[in-house]
């Protein structure tokens, strides 16, 4: 029904002669994130996440609303790290007319904002996120949060939780242990992926990034049922 509804869209883009190629889609994208290339856009295509019209030769055009909505992917990709799959629900709550939060955030955001990419100072980040500079420091210490002159919202979304650690007496430093066990989940994932990275083709690595994320978010499933299940026992 989606794929049907976009076709009729694009149709009527069609008449309005405002559809773009593949190349036209690349040129305005590529700005804002470089490694985009036609094998990512056809492998999104593929996975139902964007359904450009066809012309009788079979050519992709894509109208204006395909292209903000690979922006909103794009970028709830870089700076949200979502997996395919928790982006086609998000994807599939705004196309229903409501307005769903991002994983990982407090509040709701539309596509139009996403495409700003939130970047904040030092002082910026401890503000948003009521931390102190030695908390800042100690998370940094711990290896956490990355020292930089600029951070990203997933450091804001970890400086917030560490905050709200830090209120209950859980140290930066008693979570180092969450470093080494990050690095074993990225060992794990990189031999899983072992044999499509050897690959040189750009369409396979786009797969095997899409697939990392989906195994990052399924070993984090199982993560947290075992510690949701040790708390049950702890409060029956």
């Amino acid at each position: 029904m989606a794929r049907q509804a976009s076709q009729t869209r694009g149709a009527g883009a069609v008449r309005a002669g405002v559809l773009l190629s593949i190349g036209q889609v690349l040129a305005q994208l590529t700005p804002e994130f470089p490694d985009l290339a036609p094998s990512k856009l056809r492998f999104l295509e593929e996975q139902g996440l964007v359904t450009p019209a066809r012309t009788a030769s079979g050519y992709r055009k894509f109208c204006t609303d395909d292209v903000e909505r690979l922006r909103t992917i794009l970028t709830l990709q870089r700076d949200h790290y979502l997996p395919l799959k928790v982006i086609r629900s998000y994807l599939a709550d705004l196309d229903a007319g409501r307005t769903p939060l991002i994983p990982g955030t407090s509040g709701p955001t539309r596509p139009n904002i996403l495409s700003t990419g939130h970047r904040f100072s030092r002082e910026e980040l401890l503000s948003e996120a009521e931390a102190s500079p030695a908390l800042l420091q100690e998370a940094i210490a711990a290896s956490l949060v990355s020292p930089a002159d600029v951070y990203g919202e997933d450091q804001l979304i970890v400086l917030k939780a560490l905050v709200d650690l830090h209120r209950s007496g859980i140290e930066p430093r008693h979570l180092r242990g969450l470093r080494a066990s990050a690095q074993r989940d990225i060992g794990l994932i990189e031999t899983a992926l072992a044999p499509v990275l050897r690959r040189s083709d750009t369409s396979a690595r786009a797969r095997a990034g899409e697939r990392g994320r989906d195994l990052a978010d399924d070993l984090e499933t199982v993560r947290s049922s075992i510690v949701r299940s040790a708390i049950g026992r702890l409060a029956p």
